[in-house]
């Protein structure tokens, strides 16, 4: 301890795991047995080693132990923010998707509605240009069978028919 921290042994840490692992595997007929830690073999000792650098030394202990804190506080922290945006991000896309799905359902609807104008439509039409087939049919058939005699005066020939009363006359002008 005294080669590794100096002399004075206020600074040197409670535990060095190092060195212990150096001593302990030095040799001899108690190689891989530490000693006054309850005989720890080597290797355990090797597993523990990361845990127990932590409080190595009391001034750096107390630093490190803020530091690791503080990373424990803000890993939490980014973890709680990645969960939430996490769960909106999956509120959003099952959203997105529902939109879609009605929007599918609506556009969907809208064709079926064209189709039945449309149908609609070509019925009428086609029920139009029968009824105007049949009208026409009918005035032919009465107009060469002779039921139908032309009149002269209907409607677009401008004159009066037979026996109506003439025109009154022009009025006098006013002054």
């Amino acid at each position: 301890m005294r080669e590794r921290y100096g002399d004075d042994t206020l600074t040197h840490p409670e535990f060095d795991p190092d060195l212990w692992m150096e001593v302990g595997s030095s040799g001899g007929p108690d190689k891989n047995r530490v000693y006054e830690l309850s005989n720890i073999t080597a290797d355990n000792l090797r597993s523990t080693h990361s845990v127990s650098t932590i409080g190595s030394s009391q001034s750096i202990s107390s630093s490190q132990s803020k530091e690791f804190v503080a990373l424990q506080q803000h890993t939490a922290q980014l973890t709680e923010k990645y969960d939430n945006l996490k769960a909106e991000y999956a509120q959003l896309k099952a959203s997105h998707a529902q939109q879609r799905a009605e929007q599918r359902a609506e556009s969907e609807q809208l064709k079926a509605s064209q189709t039945q104008q449309k149908a609609e439509y070509e019925t009428a039409h086609e029920q139009q240009k029968a009824a105007y087939e049949q009208l026409r049919e009918i005035i032919m058939n009465m107009s060469s069978s002779g039921t139908c005699a032309p009149n002269l005066f209907w409607p677009y020939n401008h004159q009066p028919p037979p026996g109506s009363p003439p025109p009154p006359p022009p009025a006098p002008p006013l002054y």
